[in-house]
């Protein structure tokens, strides 16, 4: 094989689907491994909500965005298959921010090692990104107690389904925000969440206060929405509010009105908005915190799987759709 297949972005959206011509599908050659370097050959790759901001050209952001013609970003997982480096060996697996491409060349920085016994789908789902970022929000954001109440919009994503079952393994009341009714049926039922709202029904006032009686006391938000105002309305006071995410409005030029400010003061509101990138040199002892939790059995998960690298650029329109069932990965 002399060449492989890599996507760059090429021009920035506008609003609205995902279009193909944003991208443009390459051939490359292939790299030669030098002294200190190592070559990755991706297996699957993970799909983002952050991947919106990434494309964006609003360089007043946590990371600057994707440069034009440079390879999409992106976080996966591969397996060495050649290596001049003495800490890595052939047959290593391997995770980090490796983009749309089937080889990536690396010197190990920002990359780590795979060691659970788990497959490379679980990995993704579960230790990259959606692990790492439901870990450092929930507890180093949020500083969870045993006992208090705990809202996560996008409670059927990726990050959101770790996030509420970890608060339920550490003894929190959990209520999911989800977008259909088989999402609140399986984050209730097979994740243990206590109860589940579907944003898309009626009476959304009054089913949080059936399921939120004695208030709420932290609000994982990773979505947006008019339900925000309604959860903001009943949080208790000195209530912790961790900003993941806002899905509702990447699409949107202007952003939707927030809650009132009045309700920050009036409940002596903490909030705080957070990113991955700020944490990454934090990696080890994320997964530190988090392994045992899932090796005891307590995180479930499940993957909704596109075949093929190419499928990466229609595939970003089901965060829009709601469609995933899952964590979001491509299969190379």
């Amino acid at each position: 094989m002399t060449t492989y297949t890599a996507i760059n972005l090429i021009k920035r959206p506008t609003g609205g689907p995902i279009n193909a011509d944003l991208f443009e599908v390459v051939q490359k050659p292939m790299p030669t491994v030098g002294e200190g370097e190592f070559l990755v050959k991706q297996s699957h790759m993970s799909l983002d909500p952050a991947m919106f901001g990434w494309m964006s050209p609003d360089t007043n952001s946590y990371i600057p965005p994707v440069g034009l013609g440079d390879v999409m970003r992106s976080s996966g997982i591969g397996e060495i298959v050649e290596s001049n480096h003495p800490d890595f060996n052939v047959g290593d697996r391997m995770m980090g921010m490796m983009g749309w491409q089937e080889y990536f060349l690396s010197n190990g920085q920002g990359l780590n090692k795979v060691t659970a016994p788990l497959p490379d789908e679980a990995i993704l789902s579960v230790f990259a990104l959606p692990g790492l970022t439901a870990t450092q929000g929930l507890f180093n954001v949020g500083k969870p107690k045993k006992g208090e109440t705990i809202i996560v919009t996008g409670a059927a994503g990726s990050v959101g389904s770790i996030v509420g079952q970890l608060a339920k393994a550490d003894g929190l009341k959990v209520i999911g925000v989800v977008g259909s009714d088989e999402k609140a049926d399986w984050v209730v039922n097979e994740l243990g969440f206590d109860a589940a709202i579907n944003y898309k029904s009626d009476d959304l006032d009054a089913q949080l206060a059936e399921h939120t009686a004695d208030g709420i006391d932290l609000y994982f938000e990773n979505t947006g929405g008019a339900i925000q105002s309604l959860i903001v309305d009943r949080m208790n006071p000195h209530g912790r509010v961790m900003v993941c995410g806002l899905i509702a409005d990447y699409a949107n030029e202007v952003p939707t009105p927030g809650p009132s400010w009045l309700n920050v003061i009036k409940r002596r509101l903490t909030i705080q908005g957070f990113t991955m990138p700020d944490h990454f040199h934090e990696v080890p002892a994320l997964l530190e915190k988090l392994t045992p939790y899932v090796m005891a059995g307590k995180i479930k998960h499940r993957s909704h799987v596109l075949e093929g690298l190419e499928s990466s650029i229609g595939g970003l329109n089901l965060f829009f759709t709601g469609e995933n069932k899952g964590k979001l990965i491509v299969k190379l």
